[in-house]
């Protein structure tokens, strides 16, 4: 083992029943590294990381720190006995405690009892990580960015030698961001070798020394930042070459049936208690639009209003210009609206449920549960979307939770399009999922669209609002600040729009 390598993985082998998970994988990591892992969903990424931090046993292979060789990792708490600490994307703190408490809880050192000296060291804490929070703050009324740093601190002042990141950055904003960023970066300085689990290019390049690239279980390579550009990471991860996605909307032709430029749904003066100040809205047969503007901005409310699923407090809507009511999401669906929320693992999935069963749900709601569908049209409903969307899981029988996130997404998807709508709304479609998986869904909303159907697409990826719609809201502040179509649809009119636009009266 190398003088300056604090970590090493070599030759991990993980098998599930029926699902090679890992194939001897090599990683390394270094005393004051960055170290990206990337990859696809289902490349392995996760699996990985629950091998080193105990969640899973692997089957083979060996693990060495600082120079002790074939250490033995069983558990979560042999990982951190060690050195190993792991900060996942969903904050695993107790909102209700302060944030000293939440640094402290379970250490078992006696500091937990010494509220002043516990305070006091917690505040030392922050203070040398420059993190903007106090001890006796509730960790409640912190924002995402700093709960991040709160459970950063707790795994740094643990002896934290190996600092694992999973998608901490997914639901922060610009700024908050580079706040993380900077954090991990003074932690760098301190020797603290990082692994960092992100979908974000961008962020890889800069704030990464190193990437190393898994892809079906086994390892691609590892390579040092600047001798892998972009274009080539993500030829790596998706194992062919990737032409450039910028005339993607080229391979699909406009719908052009005799409805065409139809209005399939309005809405006037829409109003939910989220918060949203007034807005109107419409969508034509056949078009891809969207809501952009930054984090905040009511995006996700405006469609949740759409769907009923915030309470609608004002407003007309119209569905090919009939006035409809549509108070909850069973309104909607019985409109032929179908919509994909935000929050996949809140909103969306049901874990203990099996692919089919969540494939089936909205029909089945549609239907009527008193008419349960047979145990053989479940199945033909289940098998004809996971071919059609490429699902990859061993069975229809196997439980969603186990499925990675990318194609836990495409399960959700398969649920709406079952439903066969006539409108489709996708929130934040694309989020934590793989590159590959990426431009499948954009590729698969801008086919949906060719044949007919009218999609209002959501994504904090602005290349990927670009990509797919014709025509954008702009959003700032809760409110809608302008309409972008044409030409317009480009990087520098949002931005402009959104830092000084107002809505057209």
């Amino acid at each position: 083992m190398e003088e300056n390598r604090v970590l090493e993985m070599r030759g991990i082998e993980k098998s599930f029943p029926g699902v090679r998970a890992l194939r001897g994988v090599d990683f390394s990591l270094n005393k004051g590294e960055i170290h990206a892992l990337m990859g696809e969903n289902g490349a392995g990424k996760s699996t990985l990381i629950k091998v080193l931090t105990g969640v899973y046993t692997k089957d083979a292979g060996s693990i060495s720190m600082q120079g002790a060789e074939d250490i033995q990792i069983h558990s979560p708490q042999d990982a951190q006995n060690v050195g190993i600490s792991t900060v996942y994307q969903e904050i695993t703190l107790c909102p209700n405690l302060t944030v000293a408490e939440n640094m402290f809880i379970g250490r078992g050192n006696g500091r937990i009892t010494k509220w002043k000296k516990m305070n006091e060291d917690a505040d030392k804490i922050l203070r040398s990580l420059d993190i903007p929070a106090a001890a006796t703050q509730q960790l409640a009324s912190c924002s995402i960015a700093v709960q991040q740093m709160v459970a950063i601190a707790r795994a740094v002042d643990m002896d934290c030698k190996v600092l694992i990141l999973d998608e901490p950055t997914s639901s922060l904003d610009e700024q908050e961001v580079e706040k993380l960023f900077k954090l991990m970066r003074d932690l760098k300085s301190k020797g603290v070798g990082i692994i960092f689990v992100t979908h974000f290019l961008d962020q890889v390049y800069e704030v990464c020394d190193r990437i190393t690239v898994l892809r079906d279980g086994t390892l691609v390579g590892e390579y040092a930042i600047a001798d892998l550009p972009r274009v080539e990471l993500v030829a790596k991860m998706l194992g062919k070459e990737m032409d450039d996605l910028s005339d993607i909307k080229g391979e699909n032709a406009a719908y052009s049936g005799e409805d065409a430029g139809d209005l399939v749904f309005e809405a006037n003066g829409l109003q939910s208690d989220a918060g949203i100040k007034p807005f109107n809205f419409y969508i034509k047969k056949g078009e891809v639009n969207g809501f952009t503007g930054l984090l905040g901005s009511g995006r996700s409310e405006c469609v949740r209003a759409i769907f009923g699923a915030d309470r609608v407090i004002g407003g007309e809507v119209k569905m090919h210009k009939k006035t409809v009511k549509i108070s909850k999401p069973l309104d909607a669906m019985k409109n032929g609206i179908a919509y994909l929320p935000e929050d996949r693992k809140i909103d969306g999935i049901i874990g203990d449920l099996s692919v089919r069963d969540n494939i089936i749900l909205a029909l089945q709601v549609l239907t009527g549960f008193f008419k349960p569908f047979s145990r053989a049209k479940a199945q033909a409903f289940a098998e004809e979307y996971i071919k059609k969307l490429n699902i990859k899981t061993a069975s229809a029988d196997t439980p969603i939770a186990s499925l990675s996130g990318g194609n836990q997404q495409k399960v959700i998807l398969a649920r709406w399009l079952l439903m066969h709508p006539e409108y489709l709304i996708l929130d934040e479609p694309t989020r934590g999922i793989d590159v590959g998986t990426k431009v499948d869904i954009q590729k698969l909303v801008l086919e949906l669209a060719s044949q007919g159907m009218s999609v209002t697409f959501i994504s904090s990826e602005t290349d990927e609002m670009i990509r797919t719609c014709s025509r954008l809201v702009v959003m700032r502040d809760r409110k809608t600040v302008g309409e972008l179509s044409g030409d317009d649809v480009n990087q520098n009119k949002i931005m402009e729009t959104i830092a000084g636009g107002e809505a057209k009266s």
